[in-house]
């Protein structure tokens, strides 16, 4: 059932809502010790900031290398990078969103001045550069526990909590007819994977796509292959009911447990020459599977990498002949090469057309206290996308 948007009459910010709040939110404290239900207290905003009441957040694969200790992050964190709600309050200097505005709020902001942004790459706005430590920009916190010690947001977000105070640049309007469930994934894994496919790896029609991976972001990048035209979309992924899934929804035409399998299939359906792009979206890439996805790409082909690997291990170890022989590519994608003020409603407008599944990509919905329960059935392969619904 979708949530409703608050009424008006809740909506204009006044001098009472730029007080401190307290919130209810899940903390990391360090690596293999999970998510601690805490109540912390969130400071009003402060120059181009906004404070956001939540109604869901993504459960994102992302979130789990932070506890798993696969994350360079500053402890102690609260979790969540994709998130919906509406705006609470709004500190100086704020021109995007106002006071009762519903919004989604984007991993990584998008200021539309700084070099990156203004040349066309707003998922690298130097604005993000703090999303390890959720320190804002003026090396202060907004969240703090009841000792006083200063707690960060995971990419300055933290939308594993009620409330949080995010960058006005990380908050992309939300229309009225999306709920809030499905902003929220728009906010990381939709364009992340659609974007991997369509952007990084552009798929062309006709191609042979390979996907390693069909978790939240996996099964995006298939329906971005799918819609640029493919002709072969492939998954390749261990888990049946991801497999099942992709075939079924999402728009692939072959699914296969193994890479081997993979392999074998695309030599015989291309008559020898191979995929015309491999993307990686699997929960963590390993060398083996960075190995198996070059070899499966054929003369002038792309492998693009848009998972996260191991903090000390090397995933991309390949011999130099391997990419020379075959004029063969590597890149990687962060945020799908997506420019969020762009495509985030560019994606919600494909939702609308019928062009993109996004109730399909949930699976069931948790509390937040019930958030260690959601990862411990992320990691069993029993979610394509769960979703905390935020209770206040």
């Amino acid at each position: 059932m979708a949530i409703t948007t608050p009424s008006a009459a809740a909506r204009p910010t006044d001098p009472a809502a730029l007080q401190t709040l307290t919130t209810r939110a899940a903390v990391a404290r360090g690596p293999h010790e999970g998510w601690q239900l805490t109540d912390l207290t969130v400071d009003p905003p402060k120059d181009h900031e906004v404070r956001v009441k939540l109604y869901a957040s993504g459960l994102c694969h992302s979130d789990h290398h932070i506890t798993a200790g696969d994350a360079p992050v500053r402890f102690p964190i609260v979790g969540g990078h994709e998130g919906a709600g509406v705006v609470e309050s709004v500190g100086p200097s704020v021109t995007r969103v106002k006071a009762g505005d519903r919004v989604i709020c984007a991993y990584i902001p998008a200021c539309g001045y700084c070099r990156p942004c203004s040349t066309g790459h707003q998922n690298m706005c130097v604005k993000g550069l703090n999303a390890g430590t959720g320190m804002f920009l003026d090396d202060t916190f907004r969240f703090h526990d009841e000792t006083g010690e200063d707690v960060g947001g995971f990419c300055t977000l933290g939308t594993f909590s009620q409330y949080t105070v995010i960058s006005e640049y990380a908050a992309i309007p939300l229309p009225d007819d999306i709920p809030f469930e499905l902003g929220s994934l728009v906010g990381c894994g939709v364009p992340t994977g659609w974007g991997s496919a369509v952007y990084a790896a552009e798929v062309r029609a006709g191609d042979t796509v390979v996907i390693f991976g069909a978790g939240g972001v996996g099964s995006n990048a298939v329906q971005g292959a799918r819609y640029a035209g493919a002709k072969n979309v492939v998954v390749v992924d261990p888990v049946a009911f991801k497999r099942d899934s992709a075939l079924e929804l999402f728009g692939a035409t072959h699914a296969f447990a193994t890479a081997q399998e993979a392999h074998d299939f695309v030599v015989e359906t291309t008559w020898g020459q191979l995929a015309d792009k491999v993307i990686i979206t699997a929960d963590v890439v390993t060398q083996e599977m960075a190995n198996a996805g070059i070899a499966m790409v054929g003369k002038g082909g792309k492998l693009t990498i848009t998972s996260v690997g191991h903090l000390n291990e090397q995933a991309v170890t390949i011999h130099a002949g391997m990419l020379i022989s075959y004029q063969r590519q590597i890149r990687g994608a962060l945020f799908g090469d997506c420019n969020p003020l762009y495509d985030i409603p560019k994606l919600l407008g494909l939702y609308r057309s019928g062009d993109l599944k996004l109730e399909e990509l949930i699976t069931r919905k948790y509390t937040l206290d019930e958030v260690n329960t959601a990862y411990e059935d992320l990691l069993a392969g029993r979610n394509i996308r769960g979703i905390i619904v935020h209770e206040h």
